[in-house]
């Protein structure tokens, strides 16, 4: 990366700053994400390079400005992992002994999320910024993941539903407050309507679901069953433009019906979706 950006090497790579780089670490993120979803190992570990990558160019950048070098980012993530598990390091960051394994050992994994937030809670404390549980949740994170994860964070502090069915509850009540709203105004009924999706992202947490991969899942799902509507309208030499809904509906069951029964396999079954393209990385 240092040859890549300096006078002996390439125009575009000198040209780049952390801006311009950002919607190509977004990119290769989402292919990552999309390799995970296709259980495709060998895939993931040509996009996990290409995630690397972007964190190189963008320490390469810094170190250029004077601000940090690679070394230091996995610097602080190591740190960061040993001050966020007493449980499992000491503070020097050797593993505990077994008998202070013992000692400090957490019992569930929400243990760990609460002492998780408590030691974040000091961090902040100690370095003179407000305590906030929700500081650290970027507004960049796509909607449906970020009211997951806010969801998440007030849970670790106990802000949270006992049970599942409650949530349940609170989707019904928002669905009502969205039928009122549809006979006042657009404005009301945005605001109606994003209070439903926040509580369905909290239903997804209560569930263990992650909403995205699950919302990719239902996406797949249509995105197959409306290609083989489409296909079927061509099979008899018709346009899917010049159907009726009726005729589409009809053939929406058939397919359905289809994909459901258990001596058919169900068409173009992929676990995820691509991800958008945008512009092309040129690594």
């Amino acid at each position: 990366m240092d040859t890549l950006r300096s006078p002996q090497g390439c125009p575009w790579d000198r040209q780049q700053t952390p801006e311009s780089l950002r919607p190509f670490l977004l990119e290769e993120t989402y292919e990552a994400l999309d390799a995970i979803d296709r259980g495709d190992l060998a895939g993931l570990r040509g996009e996990l390079g290409d995630v690397l990558f972007q964190c190189v160019f963008q320490s390469q950048i810094a170190a250029e400005a004077g601000r940090f070098e690679m070394a230091d980012a996995v610097r602080a993530i190591h740190d960061k992992l040993v001050r966020r598990h007493p449980h499992v390091f000491t503070a020097s960051g050797r593993p505990l002994s077994a008998a202070a394994r013992r000692r400090r050992g957490l019992d569930s994994s929400d243990a760990v999320v609460e002492q998780w937030a408590r030691v974040k809670s000091r961090e902040q404390t100690d370095a003179g910024a407000p305590s906030s549980i929700l500081a650290g949740v970027p507004r960049s994170l796509p909607a449906l993941l970020r009211a997951h994860e806010i969801g998440t964070r007030v849970a670790s502090v106990g802000f949270d539903w006992p049970q599942a069915s409650q949530v349940m509850a609170k989707i019904e009540e928002e669905v009502g407050e969205l039928r009122e709203a549809l006979l006042e105004s657009p404005a009301r009924a945005s605001e109606e309507f994003g209070d439903l999706l926040f509580s369905i992202a909290n239903l997804a947490r209560k569930l263990g679901i992650e909403p995205e991969s699950a919302l990719r899942a239902a996406s797949d799902k249509f995105t197959a069953r409306f290609d083989a509507v489409e296909r079927a309208f061509l099979a008899r030499g018709e346009n899917i433009h010049d159907a009726t809904l009726d005729e589409m509906e009809a053939e929406w069951t058939r397919v359905k019906n289809r994909a459901a029964s258990p001596t058919r396999s169900r068409p173009g079954r992929s676990r995820s979706a691509p991800a958008p393209r945008g512009r092309r990385s040129r690594r």
